[in-house]
C-alpha cells in the first residue's frame, strides 16, 4: 500500500481532499470530486484524507478546517483552499496546473 508521501510525490497531479465524516460541506464535495475524476480521467489522482483518522497527516499540513483541498505534484504543494467549491470552480483551478 502506498504511503501519503509516495502518492503526492508522483509527477502526476494529485488532488487531496482533507475531510471529516461529520462535515456537511465535505459531504457536498463528494459527488463534485467524482464528477471531476470522470471528466479528467487519468490526468489527475484524487485521494481523500479523513482528518479524524489521519490526524498526523492533517497536522503536518496544518489543516484547521474541512474540507480543505490541496494540489500536489512531485511532493510540492501547488494550491490550497478551504471550503466547498463548485465543479466549475474546481475545474478552472485544476486546468491551470494540467
Amino acid at each position: 500500500m502506498e504511503t501519503f508521501n509516495e502518492v503526492i510525490s508522483s509527477d502526476k497531479l494529485v488532488l487531496v481532499d482533507f475531510f471529516a465524516t461529520w462535515c456537511q460541506p465535505c459531504k457536498m464535495m463528494h459527488p463534485i470530486l467524482e464528477q471531476l475524476k470522470q471528466a479528467l480521467g487519468d490526468s489527475i489522482r484524487i485521494i481523500k484524507i479523513d482528518v479524524d483518522k489521519q490526524g498526523v497527516t492533517a497536522g503536518q499540513y496544518k489543516i484547521q478546517s474541512v474540507p480543505t483541498l490541496m494540489l500536489f505534484r512531485n511532493g510540492q504543494s501547488l494550491w490550497r483552499q478551504s471550503g466547498a467549491l463548485s465543479l466549475a470552480e474546481l475545474r478552472n483551478i485544476i486546468n491551470g496546473y494540467l
